[in-house]
């Protein structure tokens, strides 16, 4: 037997070894039939099952779909507990084009694997995945949310994403600002697809001036058309770039906020939807050193999973966004308690979460 070496190794030393491991099961699954391959990682269920989305994304190797499961479902475990969840942290990727290899058969021996779990493991949407895609994976699995109305669910859940970063953007602003408002306000969203485009429209009846830009240009049409007064700009380069904004929203995909973008961002406010915004440890301080308010990303984006939560209870949505509305007085006591300790707000909600977790292993 030869010594495992490369990045499966790495991939095993950040399980068992680094601060960014320390998680209960990770499950590889493989359908050869269907084409799939996918990840599920349960970093806790301290709180109760693990809660968190299936990613369809074409990784460029096993090892980064690995890396990526390990990272979102332990952010998975701090976004529950900062919701008051009884949900610990999980999260599953399937390896491929979605637009490629998604087909029905796919769909369900993933929800085979899914229900093998015995309910640990309860899945929702996620990049790549719809509300009709987990119609089919319900079909294999009963541990299955964010289903359409039709089947038993609550639906679409980015419309009270979309509305928890809004109230984590107002609880910004009275923070630094000293009003729990946008008007007048510069804010770039970078990303406008399923969660994005529902925050535009926020903004807009706050009476912000909003930037837009994304990868896919009927996106940015979709916004363009029905709001003239919306500028578009290529892409995120030069959206961090752009002279009076106050804030930077990434809604697309994680690590937003690296060794690149940091030092020439002029938006003096980051809050946004996008999951693992901090590419690495450290940016946070980065952005505290700069005098740039950081909303960390798992607090002020757990409306969606505020829904799927609900939906295994009997959905309901008024109760939901109430739930929801909390996140501007969650994000409130984070920048207060980020002050009172003298560390940056992402460590501050680290801790708060930490603390809930740890409280849930002694009883």
């Amino acid at each position: 037997m030869t010594e495992m070496t490369g990045a499966p190794a790495q991939v095993l030393h950040t399980l068992f070894h680094s601060d960014q491991g320390g998680h209960e099961q990770v499950v590889l699954c493989q359908d050869r039939a269907s084409g799939l391959k996918a990840v599920i990682a349960l970093h806790s269920t301290s709180l109760g099952p693990a809660l968190g989305g299936t990613r369809f994304y074409p990784y460029a190797s096993e090892e980064e779909a690995v890396a990526d499961a390990l990272n979102l479902s332990r952010g998975m475990s701090y976004k529950n507990a900062m919701a008051g969840l009884d949900h610990g942290g999980g999260k599953a990727v399937i390896i491929g084009d979605p637009e490629q290899i998604k087909t029905e058969e796919l769909l369900l021996a993933y929800g085979r694997f899914v229900a093998s779990l015995g309910g640990r493991y309860v899945t929702a949407c996620d990049v790549g995945t719809y509300v009709s895609d987990m119609d089919v994976v319900a079909r294999e699995c009963r541990w299955t949310t964010g289903r359409s109305p039709e089947n038993g669910g609550a639906g679409d859940s980015s419309v009270l994403t979309a509305f928890g970063v809004y109230q984590g953007m107002r609880a910004s602003a009275r923070h630094l600002w000293g009003e729990a408002s946008l008007r007048g306000r510069t804010v770039g969203v970078a990303g406008v697809g399923k969660v994005g485009h529902h925050l535009v429209e926020h903004l807009l009846e706050d009476g912000a001036e909003v930037v837009v830009t994304d990868v896919r240009a009927e996106s940015v049409r979709r916004i363009t058309d029905r709001h003239p007064g919306v500028r578009a700009v290529a892409d995120t380069a030069e959206l961090i770039r752009t002279e009076g904004l106050d804030v930077y929203a990434p809604c697309a995909l994680g690590g937003a906020l690296n060794d690149d973008t940091v030092p020439v961002l002029t938006a003096e406010v980051v809050c946004g939807a996008a999951n693992n915004q901090l590419e690495h440890p450290g940016v946070e301080k980065d952005l505290a050193d700069r005098g740039i308010l950081y909303a960390p990303d798992y607090v002020v984006n757990a409306g969606g999973v505020i829904q799927v939560a609900d939906e295994l209870h009997g959905f309901d949505f008024d109760r939901c966004k109430t739930k929801a509305a909390k996140i501007y007085d969650t994000t409130l006591a984070i920048f207060a308690r980020a002050k009172s300790d003298g560390i940056p707000p992402a460590a501050a909600a680290d801790r708060i979460a930490e603390q809930r977790i740890a409280e849930a292993r002694r009883r």
